[in-house]
């Protein structure tokens, strides 16, 4: 067994990261004496420091079909514990920091590519001169809540500072639309369809052509995110661009602007309306977009304020969050007596309340199902199909990137270049659990920030060789 000394002011470090627990540091003792304990290093940088790991038991065997060769063998029996371990591929930044990077990335190129292009996602470069605006869709009122004005003093009569817990809280709970701000969320995600649709009549009324006609000259392509308010109101932020009837490799027709499409965003937005109907004692009510519609011109190489890197970097922060602005939690609520043990804000905790009461008289919506999300249910991020790439395919090319590294290091022969099929593959894999045991969690910890360290820093020196012209260095 190999022995890490390790210095006494480390030691005293790592037991006040860990809480000075006892027996989270003797595991973390144990991890680095354990053998094989490089190999595991080695498995979690990988797994870029996931901090809550897929743990695989298996084997794999390369041969070649014509002799029956075994040609390249691996078993998670020579693997620390007998496991290989896999990122968790979590979008979410509280569960998984780290693979809600990978993801956050992901959705950068995804949205980036739909603004200024993108050769190897089949993007041409040509959409930049389409129309493009980023609009944002907000939920209405359900009560007044504390808040920053411009005039810096909220209506309690207190100029609140900017990370203020009591932001976004109701001003009078008891006479504050809980059930309405619940059974909002529940059905944005239909608002949204409905939107959709509208905005499709509203441009095809302002160009003079039917829907079907508008179908024959022009596409409409969008990518979202949603994202939570304080309040615990979902809105919607969107990439919107007019294409031609193809897509983006096709020019829009010369009636196609940005202020066309503008007016017919806030036209379409202020016509959206879904109707849930009276259950119980409940009244019907009807379901619209807010006043607040927001819709800016996205800025072809910085001519306008708003730029294409800022709106994708802004589109992929959200993809990783949740509710957690609100205070929530980030799992589900099995029974309603879980609230008692919840450590959560009375606004949040009202809101998941609604859920479960309403549960019952609304039973086709789930929502006692989705408490932990405030009601709603749908998709973080979505995009039309035209739109750009999908995450699947940024996720199978890294995927392929790394499998054909590692042909290489094994010397096998590349599957796209061998049209006779030479070598067969097969595969047994089984779930061995997830996660990391205490102490090991710590060190992923310290390898993700290293990791991310490394990162941001080739990131730094790109641009910085951008803006001296050097990038082709």
């Amino acid at each position: 067994m190999t022995v890490f000394p390790v210095a006494p002011e480390a030691v005293a470090g790592v037991a006040a990261s860990l809480g000075t627990d006892p027996l989270a540091l003797a595991d973390l003792l144990r991890a680095v004496n354990a053998p094989g304990f490089e190999r595991w290093q080695e498995q979690v940088r990988r797994t870029g420091g996931c901090s809550d790991p897929i743990h695989l038991s298996g084997t794999t065997v390369t041969r070649d079909r014509r002799t029956g060769d075994v040609l390249y063998s691996y078993s998670t029996a020579d693997e620390p514990g007998g496991r290989l371990r896999v990122a968790c591929g979590n979008r979410r930044a509280s569960r998984c920091p780290s693979c809600a990077w990978t993801y956050a990335g992901d959705t950068y190129h995804l949205i980036r590519a739909g603004i200024t292009g993108d050769r190897a996602k089949n993007i041409p470069a040509t959409v930049r001169n389409h129309p493009r605006v980023f609009a944002t869709l907000t939920a209405p009122s359900f009560g007044p809540v504390h808040n920053r004005p411009t005039s810096g003093q909220c209506r309690c009569g207190t100029a609140h500072p900017e990370h203020a817990p009591a932001l976004g809280t109701a001003l009078d709970p008891a006479r504050y639309d809980y059930a309405g701000a619940v059974l909002w969320n529940n059905h944005a995600g239909h608002l949204w369809q409905r939107f959709t649709i509208y905005l499709r009549r509203e441009i095809a009324a302002r160009t003079g052509l039917t829907q079907t006609a508008l179908k024959e000259v022009c596409r409409i392509s969008f990518g979202k995110v949603a994202e939570f308010q304080k309040r615990g109101a979902i809105h919607f932020h969107a990439v919107i661009r007019l294409d031609g009837p193809d897509g983006p490799d096709t020019t829009p027709p010369s009636w196609a602007s940005v202020g066309l499409l503008d007016d017919a965003i806030r036209a379409a937005a202020a016509r959206v309306a879904v109707t849930v109907p009276a259950a119980g004692a409940h009244p019907a009510r009807t379901l619209a977009w807010g006043t607040q519609v927001d819709v800016q011109p996205i800025g072809a190489l910085g001519k306008e304020e708003l730029t294409e890197q800022a709106v994708a970097s802004y589109v992929a922060k959200y993809a990783t969050k949740a509710a957690e602005t609100t205070g929530t939690i980030d799992r589900r609520i099995g029974e309603k007596a879980e609230l008692t043990r919840l450590d959560i804000p009375d606004h949040t905790r009202r809101l998941i309340e609604a859920c479960w009461t309403l549960d019952p008289v609304y039973p086709d919506r789930m929502l006692a199902r989705w408490s932990h999300m405030l009601g709603f249910r749908g998709h973080f991020s979505t995009k039309s199909r035209a739109y750009s790439t999908t995450l699947g395919a940024l996720r199978q090319t890294r995927a392929d990137y790394r499998a054909a590294q590692e042909r290489r290091e094994r010397g096998l022969p590349d599957p796209d270049n061998d049209a006779e099929g030479s070598t067969l593959v097969i595969a047994h894999w089984t779930y061995a659990g997830h996660g990391h045991t205490p102490g090991e969690s710590w060190l992923a910890a310290n390898i993700a920030r290293d990791i991310k360290h490394v990162r941001e820093l080739n990131r730094e020196i790109r641009t910085e060789l951008e803006a001296t012209d050097m990038g082709e260095w």
